[in-house]
């Protein structure tokens, strides 16, 4: 049984693409609600693809599959645009964990009324889903919009990592705290103007981060 047919079991409508480039063309063609995307593809690797989507400033959530077991391949994707990776072989109980995280879409009770967030030079779009800087889109993935907004929506708190683990990824696991860190990381690239001394990003030592507008 592939895994196409195990998720239709699970009740998903699934879409399969043979190979890299057959499954950009279909991304830009069809609506997803969620992106499994493997490594090792023909004609285009799992990581090229990944950029691909992203740079075509897609935002649909991105769960890479990946034989690679080292950790800066993992990382890699991360950064790419990414929004979570599972090791294979995998437990299938893990993987529906991991699909059902990124497709919850809890609300997140936000003490701001505004749709706009600005802070330096950066403009957010919390209904348009879409941040500025310096008048210039930035190329988001949806998960770290989905941490941005989580900070801006609490300005000056201080938010440990499983704090940001279960708000925006909906996981309790203190394992994958090591996400946030690389999440947090590509923010203070995209959005701050010196990241290696961050004045919006701020990290709490022993406690998480804070969001300081």
């Amino acid at each position: 049984m592939t895994l196409g047919d195990r998720l239709r079991n699970e009740g998903y409508l699934v879409e399969c693409a043979a190979d890299g480039e057959q499954g950009l063309e279909k991304v830009g063609r069809l609506p997803f609600d969620l992106i499994l995307l493997d490594v090792m593809l023909p004609r285009r690797n799992g990581f090229e693809l990944c950029r691909g989507i992203r740079q075509a400033g897609l935002i649909t959530p991105i769960l890479m599959l990946t034989a690679l077991g080292q950790t800066s391949d993992k990382v890699a994707g991360l950064r790419i645009g990414a929004d979570d990776y599972v090791t294979k072989p995998f437990n299938m109980q893990e993987l529906m964990a991991r699909i059902e995280a990124l497709l919850r879409r809890a609300p997140v009770r936000s003490p701001m009324s505004a749709d706009t967030v600005e802070f330096g030079s950066v403009t957010v779009n919390l209904r348009g889903t879409e941040a500025l800087k310096d008048g210039q889109a930035v190329n988001l993935s949806a998960r770290e919009f989905q941490l941005l907004r989580y900070f801006v929506e609490h300005p000056g708190a201080t938010l440990s990592r499983e704090e940001l683990l279960r708000q925006v990824w909906g996981y309790s696991e203190k394992m994958f705290t090591r996400t946030v860190d690389v999440h947090v990381a590509s923010l203070r690239q995209k959005l701050e103007q010196e990241p290696r001394q961050p004045r919006f990003f701020l990290t709490v030592q022993k406690l998480g981060y804070k969001f300081k507008p």
